[in-house]
């Protein structure tokens, strides 16, 4: 029985990757295993978990319910794109400030799910943010400080904004 292969061009993190892929091979395993971008987790493999959450052509989608080729041609951020020349991302910073994480596991999604919904929304309610991250599972929080997290990420993208246009 032969592998269909299909070969696919990404945009990953603002770099053009392309190659040459097993027609199901799963987006996530795309990811880790070709790309070595580890920091995109596997939780659940039923799209349960969202540690493997990823914004793909500007949506935040679970990378475990999609196959690579479902890629193609699309741009795909990932955890490690979010930092910019050795600087935290105000919501990477977030997580770290008012200590939205403990084990750790499901950062990485919760971080991109938060992205998402800042793009789309970057003064979200407490509940709004609740709502943007009710995809992704923590077994160690009680979602309090995620959300601190989220909130104080909005507040410095916000001000960043402010800034450069002022400027």
């Amino acid at each position: 029985m032969s592998m269909t292969k299909m070969h696919i061009r990404v945009n990953v993190n603002g770099v053009e990757r392309e190659g040459d892929v097993q027609a199901r091979l799963l987006l996530v395993h795309f990811i880790r295993e070709v790309l070595g971008l580890t920091g995109t987790h596997i939780g659940c493999d039923t799209s349960n978990c969202g540690a493997c959450t990823v914004v793909l052509g500007g949506k935040a989608v679970k990378s475990c319910t999609l196959f690579a080729v479902q890629a193609n041609g699309k741009k795909l951020l990932t955890v490690e794109g979010l930092a910019k020349e050795g600087k935290l991302h105000p919501i990477q910073e977030g997580f770290w400030e008012k200590h939205g994480l403990q084990c750790g596991f499901c950062t990485p999604g919760m971080i991109m799910a938060a992205y998402h919904l800042l793009q789309k929304n970057p003064n979200p309610t407490e509940e709004e943010i609740r709502r943007g991250i009710s995809g992704n599972l923590c077994r160690c929080t009680g979602y309090v400080k995620i959300v601190e997290s989220v909130q104080y990420a909005a507040e410095k993208m916000r001000v960043q904004e402010a800034q450069v246009a002022a400027r």
